[in-house]
């Protein structure tokens, strides 16, 4: 009875981690990388075909992004998650896969003009639609069977809809020990979803520590702060460009600007246009508004009663294709533009920044962490200027961020949770936060009492004799350093051969005219060829 961590360690994307009973071995989450990597991962020691089963807590790619790889590689064992996760992955994985499709194209049209051999993806459509057909609907509260030795529950522990801690009953020669999965705990009072339910005992626990050494902001009305947004921004007659996450928070959006029109906050400008520009985020609407309403907090659920849709009113308007897109920069109106991707990295929302971010006119408005070095991060920062499809754009837009929308708990909010345990749990390992807030987690639970390490990928840990059989350290990736430095010696070569091409230009004076036309116009092919 063995549990090994594989990814989220030390990091806070790929969550994976391999369990071991009566001999077969299983995987709770199969998460994507995305971001920066730090540490190096081991592969998966295990090959596809041989796990029996998965167990994943929640829908974010982060968690389930490389199940259609693993169903690639041979996996061909049953996915167990809650309704609605397997819902949400029915999108956002055919999302991913047609994401992967697009990059290796786009990689293929480089290496071939390289001379170079070509890519695959990392999966394609068909890995997930088959990856899709072995999800198992489980439902909230039930205790369920799922393999020799191996009883689970799904509790709902409100970071997404359908997202769950996973409790794990693990027998083996005629031993039960209990592990629990915390999978991303949820912040408390959001609208739509449930806050973070309680566990009441458990050996073991794993839990995640994204904000394990840091508190929120405190927040205070986050409707009546973003009413004021909107009120400033089209008294100026400008749009309210959004920059939102497609699953779950821009459907938190949604119930805040249907609150927002039925009590008549922001005044003057009746009937003002939203916009959902996300075709993922308009599916995953779809899905929100027709799960079960068990899923709900009390106040939508009574929403839903009435007969009021809560994330629909009127001037909400969806686009999907891209001429829909392009035609959102034509409505001359004051408007709030909702649209992916939350951190501005890649998506419709770039095209939105650049027609909008030179406008004094406009607000920029992040909802959701902006990760360090990215395009989001950067306008959070104050960034004059940004460049986007090969041109510089001006920033003079307001850029403000809304508080009290963080969808992971901090760290007041784990440990409220961790002490819902009415016992302390024998060990807790802690995951899924970067490597200063893991450590600090860590170190804050070991002075409450508690027993608690932070392993890195590779670190194994016998649970019937409670020993750790293989004891890893982080092992740093030192590749993309590398890369850097390269990058940026061949960027300084890329000046050095441009100073010296302009220096040689003005050496040019009292040459011939036909000689001067000749460089003249080969200057002129060679910017033409690297635009």
């Amino acid at each position: 009875m063995k549990i090994q961590f594989i990814g989220a360690t030390h990091e806070v994307t790929g969550s994976c981690t391999l369990l071991e009973v009566c001999g077969k071995q299983y995987l709770i989450d199969c998460g994507m990388e995305q971001g920066r990597d730090v540490f190096e991962n081991i592969p998966l020691p295990a090959a596809a075909g041989n796990i029996e089963a998965v167990f994943l807590t929640h829908a974010h790619i982060d968690h389930s992004g490389m199940l259609p790889k693993l169903y690639k590689d041979g996996f061909r064992g049953q996915i167990y998650a809650t309704e609605s996760t397997c819902d949400l992955c029915n999108i956002m994985l055919r999302d991913s896969a047609h994401i992967q499709m697009s990059e290796a194209e786009w990689r293929n049209r480089k290496a071939l003009r390289a001379g170079e051999d070509p890519v695959e993806p990392v999966y394609d459509l068909n890995d997930a639609i088959g990856a899709i057909s072995k999800f198992r609907r489980c439902m909230y509260g039930k205790i369920i069977r799922a393999a020799e030795g191996i009883s689970i529950r799904f509790t709902d522990v409100g970071h997404l809809l359908g997202s769950a801690c996973i409790e794990m009953w693990l027998t083996e020669n005629g031993e039960t020990k209990k592990i629990v999965f915390s999978g991303d705990v949820g912040n408390t009072n959001h609208p739509l979803i449930k806050d973070p339910q309680p566990v009441k005992e458990t050996d073991y626990l794993v839990i995640e520590s994204t904000y394990g050494n840091r508190l929120h902001e405190k927040t205070g009305d986050t409707v009546g702060e973003l009413a004021e947004v909107l009120q400033r921004t089209f008294d100026r007659g400008g749009n309210v460009v959004i920059p939102s996450f497609a699953v779950g928070r821009t459907q938190e959006m949604l119930y805040a600007l249907r609150e927002i029109k039925q009590e008549g906050m922001v005044t003057g400008h009746d009937g003002f246009p939203v916009y959902v520009d996300s075709p993922l985020a308009v599916e995953a609407t779809g899905i929100f508004l027709q799960c079960d309403q068990s899923c709900l907090d009390a106040e939508t659920a009574a929403l839903v009663k009435q007969g009021i849709n809560p994330l629909w009113f009127d001037g909400i308007c969806l686009s999907v294709t891209a001429d829909e897109s392009k035609n959102i920069n034509f409505d001359t109106r004051p408007k709030v533009i909702l649209s992916a991707s939350g951190m501005c990295e890649a998506g419709r929302i770039r095209h939105h920044l650049k027609h909008n971010l030179w406008n004094a006119a406009n607000t920029i408005l992040f909802v959701g962490y902006q990760s360090e070095n990215s395009l989001g991060r950067k306008l959070q920062n104050g960034a004059d200027s940004v460049r986007l499809f090969g041109e510089e754009i001006a920033v003079h837009a307001e850029i403000a961020s809304l508080h009290g929308t963080s969808g992971h708990a901090d760290q007041a909010g784990l440990i409220h949770w961790l002490q819902g345990f009415a016992e302390k749990p024998k060990f807790v390992f802690v995951n899924h936060g970067d490597d200063e807030s893991c450590v600090a987690f860590t170190q804050l639970l070991t002075e409450m009492g508690y027993h608690a390490d932070a392993p890195y990928s590779g670190t194994e840990y016998d649970l019937n004799s409670c020993t750790i059989t293989v004891q890893t350290d982080g092992v740093p990736i030192e590749r993309e350093l590398k890369k850097t430095a390269r990058a940026q010696e061949a960027y300084s070569n890329l000046l050095g051969a441009a100073e010296g091409l302009l220096a040689l230009a003005k050496k040019c004076n009292g040459r011939t005219n036909k000689d001067n036309a000749k460089f003249t116009a080969q200057i002129r092919n060679l910017i033409e060829k690297w635009k």
